[in-house]
């Protein structure tokens, strides 16, 4: 047996944390002395406290790892979940720097054609609550996703975090109206579908030349220009249809011009 002071020195951790660990009852020591109140811990406890530890490093909180523990079945999908909220942390770091940069090139002055804020990076495999259908304009978006999301809620799909939203543009190219589009939500896992929504894995896109756009959308014909014109100028060629994920809009910033827009265009090098 381990008092409490040895068994956090093995497994690096403080004793208060044991104690906490303890009080949310994730662990448990083997035995307290029923005179002195001492803690007491055993061997057969050290591969629960490793796995403990490991998971809080993969991310999960502590809810999640209790529940990790008393439902090993569903393992494997709180797995899934955090390592795709990682993949979207990733995501969400590569385009604050590509805002970054293009703040940087704004502020020096660096004509914009020289399209240093456009980058090249990989679209992860996701699965996406989808309703695809020909829009009038840009403007319907805003009556189309609120009714999305209450189908969503009314059948429990839990949205990934940080949410995900974007758009694939089966035209092809930009347009402003009479618009095939495919909207996008992604989710944890699958649920009932209906006549109109559904569920459905989409696949990753190993190279998509990217841009930020800041600002309402009826701006946007520029943006995807430059996007566009640098692909050309770089030696890529597109290879699927163009995308915008949404990271804000109207839902958390009411001056459109604050709005923020990634343009994801799949493309391959063209071969020499």
């Amino acid at each position: 047996m381990y008092t409490i002071g040895e068994f956090s020195k093995i497994n690096r951790i403080t004793p208060k944390t044991l104690r906490y660990y303890e009080q949310i009852g994730l662990l448990k020591p083997a035995r307290i002395d029923a005179v002195t109140g001492y803690r007491y811990y055993s061997t057969e406890q050290l591969p629960m406290i490793r796995k403990i530890l490991r998971l809080k490093d993969l991310g999960l909180s502590l809810d999640e790892v209790r529940e990790f523990i008393a439902r090993p079945e569903q393992a494997s999908l709180l797995l899934k979940a955090q390592q795709q909220r990682q993949r979207q942390v990733i995501e969400q770091a590569e385009s604050r720097l590509a805002r970054l940069e293009e703040y940087l090139i704004q502020s020096e002055g660096v004509p914009e054609a020289m399209g240093s804020s456009v980058s090249i990076k990989r679209l992860p495999e996701v699965t996406v609550a989808s309703m695809r259908t020909v829009v009038p304009g840009y403007e319907s978006y805003f009556d189309i996703v609120p009714k999305m999301g209450e189908y969503m809620g009314s059948v429990g799909a839990i949205c990934s975090e940080p949410a995900y939203c974007f758009t694939i543009y089966h035209d092809g190219e930009y347009r402003e109206h009479d618009i095939d589009v495919e909207i996008c939500e992604a989710v944890i896992e699958p649920c009932r579908e209906s006549e109109q929504v559904k569920f459905k894995t989409v696949k990753e896109v190993t190279q998509a030349a990217c841009l930020m756009h800041t600002g309402p959308y009826a701006t946007l014909r520029e943006s995807y220009n430059r996007l566009f014109s640098w692909i050309g100028e770089n030696g890529f060629r597109v290879t699927d249809s163009p995308r915008e994920s949404y990271i804000h809009g109207i839902w958390d910033r009411e001056d459109p011009q604050q709005w923020l827009t990634e343009l994801q265009i799949p493309v391959t090098k063209c071969s020499t």
